[in-house]
């Protein structure tokens, strides 16, 4: 459904993104990740068609067209991350006037009012919403087309928690409904929670894409296990790492790194060595701590 090919994007002489490729397909969610400035937001303004790459080009809908052209901007609903409406006009104007705008059936205003937790201050002027209404106030239009591809730029950043759950509910409902979403985020969480695959950008390039299976793996491979002896003593550093060449002394216990898959072998080699094991933690490998070894990487 969203085609990068070879996508670059310069403002003068500042490389925003440079030779972005990813496909990002029907019915799936991705998560753009990445630190200020590396991309994110034109990489997604590129899908939306309201930047004109300076390299390669990016397509959209079914069958694929050109990002810019009417009929793929058609396809697509895009949410920035700063929503700003006219203060004088209710939130149900300004529901009103994008329904119009996008052609939807007169129902979907109060039905995204509801969505957004909304209709009850419907008739209030915007400026009398909080920040937090504000925002809810954007993914009430957002989702109003119900677009087969929905791009959402930082969608959770100003968020107050009715908005959060909105949130959490439009892109669980556009994946049931076999809809696409390609969003960026800085909430590790979010990505974890409801991305098919985490897609890594920094420095307008991208470094890595991982599906849930994937990422589980690199998760586990950062994993690791602490053990702590009795007495810790030469050989039973020696028989751990027997099993896990990595093993280190740490203080009074031996640090495991790796995958959980070792842990069980090193145990029974610490055993069989006579170590008397007093205590045992476990810690499971974190995305945020991926994700900022992927950005070091990049950034040398």
């Amino acid at each position: 459904m969203i085609a990068y090919r070879s996508f670059g994007k310069r403002f003068g002489a500042h490389v925003a993104v440079e030779q972005l490729t990813l496909d990002v397909l029907r019915a799936e969610t991705v998560a753009l990740l990445g630190p200020n400035g590396s991309g994110k937001t034109t990489t997604l303004k590129g899908a939306a068609g309201l930047l004109r790459p300076s390299t390669g080009q990016v397509l959209l809908g079914d069958p694929p067209r050109m990002a810019s052209e009417p009929a793929a901007r058609r396809a697509c609903s895009f949410l920035p991350q700063k929503v700003a409406f006219p203060d004088a006009l209710t939130g149900r104007e300004v529901v009103e006037f994008y329904r119009k705008l996008r052609g939807a059936d007169a129902s979907r205003t109060e039905e995204v009012l509801r969505f957004a937790s909304l209709n009850g201050a419907g008739n209030r002027a915007v400026q009398t919403y909080s920040g937090g209404m504000v925002q809810r106030l954007g993914l009430a239009v957002a989702t109003l087309p119900e677009a087969p591809v929905l791009l959402l730029d930082e969608p959770t950043a100003a968020l107050d928690p009715a908005g959060l759950a909105a949130f959490y509910e439009l892109v669980e409902r556009r994946r049931r409904a076999g809809k696409t979403v390609l969003f960026t985020s800085h909430q590790l969480g979010d990505a974890e929670r409801l991305a098919d695959r985490v897609a890594v950008i920094v420095g307008g390039r991208l470094v890595g894409v991982f599906t849930e299976r994937e990422l589980a793996g690199r998760l586990a491979d950062r994993g690791s296990m602490r053990v702590r002896l009795e007495a810790l003593a030469p050989p039973f550093l020696r028989a751990a790492q027997e099993a896990c060449p990595g093993a280190v002394e740490d203080g009074d216990s031996i640090l495991v790194p790796g995958t959980s898959a070792l842990r069980p072998l090193v145990l029974e080699r610490l055993r069989s060595a006579g170590g008397v094991i007093t205590g045992l933690t476990t810690e499971e490998g974190r995305l945020d701590r991926l994700y900022l070894e992927l950005v070091k990487e990049a950034e040398r």
